[in-house]
């Protein structure tokens, strides 16, 4: 293989992945109605939102299994990259951060139109700021859980809280295969004491209260693949193990408002330089995907 770029030096699409709005009545096309965005804040969740064409699912899929071999020469590239989140070989949970520096495709997604115009709107039509990208691959058979969790409990080092998570299926999602679970209204209980994230299913229900764990009424989120799921930061979900003949894999966009800052002054993503405390998120690892005027 040829010696791999940093494509986080390129705030801007690369390929012809996507056809980017000329003007803002193009923009308008992928805007989301009044009633999405009013579920959204009820819910803490909003489903079912289409962001890829199928040929566009076979070349994600494609660098997918290209750079899940630890010898691919841009690993060097991801914040984290575990073949096995969890401890267990028969519970397999592949789960990386930083694809977006190391292929076309996983890079240009970030600049998906219907993506960031629909994150723009449930962050409150604000400019919006890529934070980190996730893998989550269970193969068939033998895929793994990933336990109840709200986002932000493993980002309490940025603040304020105005992130947003979009989660998109390379795989039909279905509860035989180990597709997300929300917990409806949850967005509201407060920030909780996070669990890990590939250990006991249920390690957060010990941080609950006894309303909160009356309220535990999980549903799943069965999607097509190429659709979308965003939720709140604040949302517990989590997804259970893959025991069926198919592979559940997808891909996670976390965003954040323009003018997020750090709240601490030390590394959050390994092997790229930390932003000060009380300095915004910006520059090479966090582009600015979205800018409303």
């Amino acid at each position: 293989m040829n010696e791999i770029k940093d494509l986080s030096a390129y705030h801007h699409q690369l390929s012809d992945f996507f056809i980017q709005p000329a003007n803002a009545k193009e923009w308008e096309g992928y805007k989301l109605s009044d009633e999405q965005v009013a579920f959204f804040k009820e819910n803490g969740y909003l489903s079912g939102i289409k962001l890829l064409e199928d040929w566009q699912i076979d070349e994600l899929c494609k660098e997918q299994a290209e750079i899940a071999d630890p010898s691919h020469p841009g690993h060097h590239l991801f914040y984290e990259f575990h073949t096995n989140e969890s401890s267990d070989p028969d519970a397999v949970l592949f789960h990386s951060l930083g694809h977006w520096r190391i292929t076309k495709g996983f890079h240009d997604i970030l600049w998906n139109p219907a993506f960031v115009r629909a994150a723009s709107q449930l962050l409150g039509d604000v400019s919006v700021r890529f934070w980190h990208d996730q893998l989550f691959c269970k193969p068939a058979k033998h895929g793994g859980v990933v336990a109840w969790h709200q986002d932000y409990s493993y980002w309490t080092c940025t603040k304020p809280m105005q992130h947003l998570t979009c989660w998109v299926g390379l795989d039909d999602a279905t509860t035989e295969n180990g597709c997300l679970y929300y917990v409806p209204g949850s967005h509201r209980w407060g920030l909780l004491d996070r669990p890990a994230l590939a250990g006991d299913m249920n390690g957060l229900m010990e941080f609950l209260s006894e309303e909160q764990k009356a309220e535990f009424k999980p549903i799943p989120i069965e999607l097509k693949k190429g659709y979308a799921t965003f939720h709140h930061p604040l949302l517990v979900h989590g997804s259970y193990e893959n025991k069926s003949d198919r592979s559940r894999r997808a891909f996670v966009l976390n965003v954040f408002a323009d003018g997020t800052q750090s709240d601490i002054d030390e590394d959050f993503l390994d092997g790229i330089p930390f932003v000060k405390r009380g300095k915004n998120m910006d520059g090479q690892y966090f582009p600015l995907l979205y800018k409303v005027e």
